[in-house]
């Protein structure tokens, strides 16, 4: 049976067929977050961690740590700052030591650029999962002497230098190449996690099929372990929740083991708040006085204002319950419990404790 093993410090996480579905927490990316990216630039880490902690309380079994940034500010002083390559290498060395400081989840470490990959890997402590080698030559002759110099298990991402093929067979094809590189280097399948590329569900209808009969030809062919990156089906639609909770259900039937994904519903906006009260008042609904903003935003159906476990936790849970990786329900009735834990991240909820040493 194909295990791939990842590790923190004091924590080992099993990627496997007859494991529980493995989360990969995606949020701590500052590539389309300026906000973040502005924090990082300013040497501000408080979002970082604050996403660590929400994350991992919300069920993430991995962190996916991704450095991709530029320092657009700094740029004036030193035009290396426009360069991934000169920013991203110490960064990710800084992101990877104050995560681990703080959660013992395991960390998938998430760069385009090398340099970045490697400082990752020698700032983790215990066995990181590294994101990612394509079958591009230039890249599986930079990263699998990574992979095999570290130990590490790797994401494996099915396009080569041709491109994304919309052929799902030639996608396998690029998968079954890098696994026999890999093997080349020493590097067995199980440390092989194939991302079979979802394509969005809007653009190709047969996206979702595709996934799924590639899932299983990996599974059973190659015996390699898989992932995706989850929102990429719903890339473009209205409720992208509901189409996101039932692929995640039939992706895991059909053999996935883990999705890059975020497991975390985000927190109501002061901004929406202000807007539903808005429509509200122009219906002529009056608002209670001294209602705080959260029992209003519970009252009216649009979420918390504090971070919460996101819908797509759901369906996984149920996954793992439905194909008995999840012994008893015992994950599912605790999750579903009326007196359960509160908002993830909280003071008095789910924090985690910073760990000391």
């Amino acid at each position: 049976m194909t295990r791939t093993v990842v590790e923190s410090k004091t924590k080992t996480v099993i990627i496997g067929f007859d494991q529980p579905f493995c989360v990969i927490g995606e949020r701590i990316n500052p590539t389309g977050r300026k906000k973040l990216a502005a924090e990082l630039e300013q040497g501000d880490f408080s979002t970082v961690e604050a996403d660590a902690l929400a994350q991992v309380a919300a069920g993430a079994t991995v962190l996916d740590i991704n450095s991709g940034a530029v320092f657009s500010n700094k740029m004036a002083e030193d035009p290396r700052y426009a360069d991934n390559n000169f920013v991203e290498p110490p960064l990710m060395r800084e992101l990877v030591k104050r995560v681990q400081a703080l959660v013992d989840a395991p960390l998938c470490i998430d760069s385009s650029v090398p340099g970045a990959l490697e400082n990752g890997l020698e700032a983790a402590e215990g066995r990181p999962l590294l994101n990612s080698v394509t079958g591009e030559e230039e890249r599986l002759d930079l990263v699998l002497p990574l992979v095999k110099k570290y130990n590490v298990p790797v994401v494996a991402i099915s396009n080569d230098d041709t491109g994304i093929s919309e052929d799902p067979d030639v996608r396998f094809a690029v998968a079954k190449k890098i696994v026999e590189r890999a093997a080349d280097h020493g590097i067995p399948a199980h440390d092989i996690v194939v991302d079979p590329l979802v394509m969005p569900i809007g653009a190709m209808g047969t996206a979702g099929l595709q996934v799924f009969s590639l899932v299983r030809r990996l599974r059973e062919e190659l015996g390699v372990n898989t992932t995706c990156g989850a929102s990429n089906i719903s890339f473009g639609l209205p409720n992208r929740h509901g189409v996101n909770n039932a692929f995640l259900a039939m992706a895991a039937g059909a053999g996935m083991t883990s999705a890059i994904m975020n497991p975390v519903q985000l927190p109501v906006s002061a901004k929406k708040i202000a807007e539903k009260k808005e429509a509200l008042a122009a219906a002529g609904i009056a608002i209670p006085d001294g209602l705080d903003d959260e029992t209003f935003v519970k009252l009216t159906g649009m979420g918390s204002t504090l971070p919460q476990s996101g819908k797509e936790m759901e369906s996984i849970r149920a996954a793992n319950f439905l194909l008995d990786n999840d012994p008893s329900g015992a994950e599912w009735i605790k999750s579903n419990k009326a007196d359960g834990p509160g908002p993830v991240g909280a003071r008095g909820g789910r924090e985690r404790k910073r760990r000391r040493g």
